[in-house]
């Protein structure tokens, strides 16, 4: 009989000193540390576009646009994690010294795949209604036309708009950014 396999338990701090020297990307979650996969085609082009167009938009303004090598922290609940891009509005939060870790992102987008999807709908987006500045949260697909924007309104309710057509425009309240699918997913291709 074999003896039964024990799971390392980290400190945040041993998670993000080995974080900083690793050569890859993981998460960490009350205790655990998860590596990061990699992502298609599409979910790139997805990410930069974002990056790209509400950077654009930005641009002089108190806002700023952040893609997935920052790092956030959620205090209440221990993730660390790495969303596909955030936007701070006012100055960032540090968690420490080391300008790699924010604690405040007014909005958290996160690209879907086939492998994401049903976490970042659920689970994901749970720890992330902990953070205390997030006002929007935007689901963007990769594998067809489809965005959806969870909003906390002034009554800290948490409301869906979703948009499935080409010729419709979605809006980022929190920066009023307003950005067609027809722009989004120009040139993207989904398999059958």
């Amino acid at each position: 009989m074999s003896a039964p396999i024990t799971k390392k338990i980290y400190t945040q701090q041993e998670y993000l000193e080995l974080e900083r020297k690793a050569n890859f990307k993981s998460e960490f979650y009350q205790g655990e540390i998860f590596a990061m996969a990699g992502s298609s085609l599409n979910h790139n082009r997805l990410v930069s576009r974002m990056i790209t167009k509400v950077g654009s938009f930005l641009e002089g303004k108190s806002c700023e646009i952040f893609g997935s090598d920052l790092r956030i922290h959620i205090p209440e609940n221990t993730l660390y994690t790495y969303p596909d891009a955030i936007i701070i509005c006012g100055e960032p939060q540090l968690l420490n010294k080391e300008f790699d870790t924010v604690l405040n992102p007014s909005v958290v987008i996160e690209i879907l795949s086939a492998s994401t999807k049903d976490y970042d709908r659920g689970g994901n987006f749970k720890l992330y209604r902990s953070i205390k500045t997030l006002s929007e949260y935007v689901l963007i697909s990769s594998e067809g036309v489809n965005v959806e924007i969870f909003s906390k309104n002034e009554y800290g309710i948490w409301e869906l708009s979703e948009y499935n057509s080409p010729e419709e425009t979605f809006m980022i309240k929190k920066i009023s950014y307003e950005m067609s699918l027809k722009d989004l997913y120009h040139g993207l291709e989904f398999s059958a």
